[in-house]
């Protein structure tokens, strides 16, 4: 695990900006830092190293490619690189090899198969970009589902990319304009979807695409489109259905999948542990690596005081269970306001997923024993998990039984009355009549997860751009549901809470249930092994049962959550009130000031509970008072 930073164009002083670029990302990689520049000086690339395969200097990056044509950097691990590096022995095609690094098998695999070829046969996380000294090209690629994060833009004097956007903002000729489209998106989500990022001209690589500029390019500003060499959209799209004999079959099978996929994830030359909330899905991830160790798993839980939100003591049951090296931490709200502070500079675009939070605090507990640590995250979204789906489904139905005419009706009248009401009536008339006006079931699920409902009212002269939400529906409405979210919520909210937490130290994750084989396998599931008799995930479920008694696993999902609605009223409440103050708010000139007053005041007093809505507010003025990002 490491970061990436490069620079292509007529800068100044090409060495020293790649080199403060890195000082900045230095947590991504803190055992090494690197820094390369091509004879004609017109690129370079800076590389900071978490080392985990080949720890030996010949792992080192930036890295030439053994006829030295291909140079590259390169931010994660290929799982099977191994296999590929068989392969090329195989065919007479490998290099002496050097070291053991996947870096050094990826630029064999350059040479042997070209950089397409290699990215579709790579299973693993990655971003990467790769100068081709012979074609003069530019390549930047990430991997399927988004694991590893990539931003690139243009500045006056060329282009720039790396892993974060703080490498790339004190870079000469970077602009800060704040892109208001983009904080439109950002109030309906809390996150800001790929491409679009919180600044003008700045992008991020979408996940399963890879991006060739030349110096045409980057002289010209101009932006090519991205290359799709894997879609999760279409593979899920054309996946066939799988018939089962019976469930123990499903089971085996699922068994056989996942357990492959953990194994190949074990590979690393320090040691490893796994997250462990209690929940079905880290449970299972630890339960499947406990059997393929020797010696007892390291695994980290985090608790709160709060016992509605506190799942701790299950993991600890689970975790005697299994027999782990169990440790946890139980947070308070002071530890949640000491955290606060830092959250822009870990996040370094506005994010606002409150359950940051609690991924921070065990990020950074994990890394104090281990360097590596496994996590169950997106289970919810290749299983059915999320029981927002169940609510959503039964709304759906609700809408699909009503005749065009009387939803259209009703969706009227909804609008008409909604602004005569305050708080949780008018959000719910809001609601209503925008999930009867949907155009089909993409649309309807995007009104049913959005925070603010017409967040181009909040945000001043911002309207909102074209995301994930525009894709077609596909087979059923929970199928539809699920593959949104792994387009869009999973790698921009999920995986980027995760990266972001856990490279702020040095701790590298790793996520077995986004194995490309994994991923067709459950595509293949039909909808009764997802959900079955109310019960969400239920295959996995029914794999977990055979590992662990049900006792300590049937029971309510609480999620990893903490109490934001409580925070902002108490302990949190004095540094939440500075930054929405009305007269803060109006000099700014970017947000509608009335909005955001009346949820904060409703908010406060307890009548309704508007702190995700806040919480996006609160991490987007917080961003801009840390970066000092005018309106």
């Amino acid at each position: 695990m490491c970061g990436i930073v490069g620079i292509a164009g007529s800068y100044e002083g090409k060495e020293n900006i790649l080199r403060d670029s890195c000082r900045k990302i230095a947590y991504r990689g803190p055992d090494s830092q690197g820094v390369w520049l091509s004879q004609e000086g017109q690129i370079g690339f800076g590389h900071v190293r978490l080392a985990i395969q080949d720890l030996s200097v010949q792992g080192h990056q930036p890295m030439a490619s053994a006829d030295q044509r291909f140079m590259m950097v390169f931010n994660g691990e290929i799982y099977n690189h191994l296999e590929l590096r068989a392969q090329l022995e195989q065919s007479a095609q490998a290099p002496a090899w050097r070291g053991h690094s996947d870096t050094e098998t990826l630029l064999a695999c350059f040479c042997a198969w070209g950089i397409a070829q290699t990215l579709k046969k790579a299973i693993g996380m990655f971003a990467i970009a790769v100068w081709d000294q012979q074609e003069k090209k530019l390549t930047l690629a990430r991997d399927r589902f988004g694991e590893k994060p990539l931003y690139y833009g243009f500045t006056r004097q060329g282009l720039v990319f790396a892993s974060e956007l703080k490498a790339m903002m004190d870079v000469p000729g970077f602009e800060k304009t704040l892109n208001r489209d983009a904080v439109t998106l950002l109030l309906r989500h809390n996150y800001i979807p790929a491409p679009h990022s919180i600044f003008q001209d700045v992008f991020k690589l979408p996940p399963g695409t890879w991006l060739s500029l030349s110096e045409q390019d980057w002289q010209n500003r101009r932006k090519p489109e991205p290359q799709v060499y894997w879609s999760a959209y279409e593979t899920a799209r054309q996946q066939p259905k799988v018939h089962y004999e019976s469930d123990d079959a499903a089971i085996d099978a699922l068994a056989g999948v996942l357990s492959r996929s953990i194994q190949s994830q074990l590979i690393s030359d320090v040691e490893l542990g796994a997250f462990l909330s209690g929940g079905t899905d880290s449970s299972l991830i630890v339960a499947l690596m406990q059997q393929q160790s020797a010696q007892a798993v390291k695994t980290f839980s985090i608790g709160f005081h709060e016992k509605k939100y506190n799942e701790a003591e299950y993991a600890r049951s689970i975790a005697q269970h299994l027999g782990t090296d169990h440790t946890e931490l139980y947070v308070s709200a002071n530890d949640g306001l000491a955290l606060v502070q830092s959250l822009p500079a870990m996040y370094d675009e506005p994010f606002a997923d409150s359950s940051q939070i609690p991924m921070a605090l065990v990020t950074k507990m994990a890394s104090q024993s281990v360097t590596v640590a496994l996590s169950g995250d997106a289970g919810d979204e290749l299983f059915g998990g999320y029981s927002r789906y169940q609510r959503a489904a039964s709304w759906w139905d609700r809408r699909e039984k009503t005749v065009p005419l009387v939803r259209s009706l009703v969706a009227s009248a909804a609008g008409k009355l909604a602004p005569g009401f305050g708080g949780n009536k008018k959000d719910k008339l809001q609601k209503l009549q925008e999930v009867l006006r949907a155009t089909d079931a993409v649309d309807f699920y995007r009104q049913f997860v959005s925070y603010w409902k017409d967040p181009s009212s909040v945000v001043l002269g911002g309207r909102e751009l074209a995301t994930a939400f525009s894709l077609a529906p596909i087979g059923s409405f929970l199928e539809t549901m699920m593959i949104v979210d792994t387009v869009s919520y999973l790698p921009d909210d999920i995986l980027v809470k995760v990266d972001r937490a856990a490279m702020a130290c040095s701790l590298e994750t790793r996520v077995p249930l986004l194995d490309p084989h994994m991923f067709e396998f459950a595509w293949g599931l039909e909808d009764k092994y997802r959900v079955r008799d109310g019960q969400n995930k239920w295959l996995l479920k029914q794999l977990l049962y055979r590992l662990v008694p049900r006792s300590l696993l049937d029971r309510p999902k609480k999620g990893f959550s903490v109490p934001m609605g409580e925070w902002l009223r108490g302990p949190l409440k004095d540094w939440a009130s500075d930054l929405l103050d009305p007269v803060r708010l109006r000099k700014q000139g970017l947000l509608d000031v009335a909005q955001i007053h009346e949820r904060w005041q409703q908010h406060q007093a307890q009548q309704f509970d508007w702190s995700p809505h806040l919480w996006g507010v609160l991490m987007l003025q917080a961003w801009m008072d840390h970066y000092d990002i005018q309106g």
